[in-house]
């Protein structure tokens, strides 16, 4: 990146992924400055456990910041506000001085099953956002995490001050102000406030009701300035002490406001490992196959609805590095990136595949069956089947699990009208259009794909008062670069494919379950 020609001001955004944090730097207008990326690594200590050290993630804030700084140089006196992101679920415990009294419990992180299940044996109006309480709970959440810490660890449980999400992690380390942001609050520990709040007759079923104690008090909406930088703080990361740091949220969400989708109609797809579905609703929607709507969430007096898959580009990786070595070598030796290749090759393959139908669920489903014992099929081999049949049927795959998400929110009320799209299937424009052409949707890509850091900045830019609201930065920042239309035709072929997704995995649903049950 190269430094524009003028003072700004510039907006710098935090992103805790799960691999690293990055800092970027944009202007106003939502132009890239610069980034700057240092990674972390996982503890897995037991089967279903991850883990981080809080203390890797400082450093490598303080290195991604000083960097960005450095390379582009913008002046530190040019920053005029800050936010940040992290992944979601992923708890800290605190104790009194603000110190971290074991390692964080990483968001994917299913230690607490049977923590859980508790949630199956109550009726709540806490359960609605869990498919309208018709959906297992999964042990990612906090509540959950929080009865396992007070089980398992209890020494550990009493000396905790504050047992918070990663971005409230953030957000103190940067102010030394508690906040509950929003989004966590409301997307991943049942917070409602049309409903009233906190539901604490559920933490009391759960076996946690006294973690309540252990949260801030401040629910926080997204964008809110809560105070400024640190002295000690500004001085580490090259700042200048008082900086606005506005309230940020999870990263899935923070790439939701970077897409633009802060209205009800467009709904995101952020695309990666896994694919987050999400979007807005002018009016509270529950129902089975999906989760929320999540009341303030993203924007206050609106409602999020979120799905998603849990494998989509990690299946296309399974099958690059098990069954495409031979691409992998030759492109190597070209220069060339691996997928392309693999694109061009099952470009040639017609729609469906031959009647190859691949389900992504490699690791479980998300939605719309919320099923942690869900397993991959393959339906439709035959003699002539050949591995681009394979790699386009995956792509396939993802795509009608995309249009699958998308029918159980229309059975809910919610419509989506278009597709805004981020991440690394974004590379691929024949993959996107096949995301268009599958659910019969537009798709839209926007100027910036890193959209979970342009999100944050808009966050910042709201919190310093450059901008007046989320809507107002999104208006400003997020532009548009290419809109891909669904063909007509190519949409019609597919609806029989897609039908015999939908239907695949209910027919093989028990032999999956008895399957993982005998391997564990």
């Amino acid at each position: 990146m190269v430094t524009p020609g003028y003072e700004g001001p510039f907006l710098l955004g935090i992103d805790f992924g799960t691999e690293s944090c990055r800092a970027a730097i944009f202007d106003l207008r939502g132009v890239p400055i610069g980034f700057a990326a240092t990674p972390y690594t996982t503890s897995l200590p037991k089967p279903g456990w991850a883990e981080q050290s809080p203390a890797d993630w400082w450093d490598a804030l303080v290195a991604s910041v000083r960097r960005v700084l450095n390379e582009t140089g913008i002046p530190a006196r040019h920053i005029a506000a800050m936010s940040s992101d992290a992944t979601t679920m992923t708890v800290v415990a605190m104790d009194k001085t603000g110190n971290e009294l074991r390692p964080a419990i990483m968001w994917m992180d299913v230690r607490a099953t049977k923590q859980s299940a508790r949630a199956e044996t109550i009726n709540h109006w806490a359960r609605d956002y869990n498919g309208g309480g018709t959906m297992p709970a999964t042990a990612e959440w906090y509540p959950f995490k929080a009865a396992w810490l007070r089980e398992n660890e209890p020494d550990i449980y009493r000396e905790t001050h504050r047992l918070v999400d990663a971005p409230d992690w953030v957000t103190y380390k940067l102010t030394g102000e508690w906040t509950v942001n929003i989004n966590s609050a409301a997307e991943r520990m049942y917070y409602n406030r049309d409903r009233g709040g906190w539901p604490v007759e559920f933490y009391d079923h759960i076996g946690c009701g006294d973690v309540l104690e252990k949260l801030p008090e401040n629910v926080v909406d997204l964008g809110t300035p809560v105070g400024g930088l640190l002295p000690s703080v500004a001085h580490e990361l090259g700042l200048i002490p008082g900086i606005p740091v506005a309230q940020g949220c999870a990263d899935a969400w923070a790439g939701q406001i970077g897409l633009g989708v802060v209205q009800p109609g467009k709904t995101a797809v952020i695309t990666g490992s896994s694919h987050v579905i999400s979007g807005q609703s002018a009016n509270p929607l529950y129902g089975p196959g999906f989760f929320g709507g999540f009341t303030d969430s993203v924007v206050r007096g609106q409602y999020t609805v979120e799905g998603g898959l849990v494998s989509s580009g990690s299946v296309l990786k399974w099958f690059k590095d098990n069954f495409a070595r031979d691409v992998v070598q030759a492109a190597e030796r070209l220069g060339l990136n691996p997928y392309r290749i693999l694109d061009e090759r099952a470009a040639q393959i017609p729609v469906g595949s031959d009647g190859l139908i691949i389900n992504e669920y490699f690791q479980g489903n998300r939605t719309p069956y919320t099923d942690s014992k869900a397993r991959g099929y393959i339906g439709g081999l035959t003699l002539g089947t050949t591995p681009e049949h394979m790699y386009r049927a995956i792509q396939e795959a993802v795509c009608y699990g995309v249009a699958h998400n998308l029918r159980t929110f229309k059975k809910a009320g919610f419509e989506a009208t278009e597709l805004v799209a981020c991440g690394g299937a974004t590379n691929s424009r024949d993959w996107m259009q096949m995301h268009a052409d599958v659910t019969g949707l537009p798709v839209t890509l926007t100027e910036v794909g890193d959209a979970v850091v342009l999100g944050s900045c808009m966050l910042a830019a709201v919190g310093g008062q450059q901008y007046a609201s989320i809507e107002d930065a999104a208006r400003n920042m997020v532009h548009e670069k290419e809109r891909i239309e669904p063909r007509p035709e190519v949409h019609e072929e597919y609806r029989f494919y897609l039908q015999q997704y939908i239907d695949q995995y209910p027919q093989v649903q028990e032999l999956s379950h008895r399957m993982v049950d005998h391997l564990v």
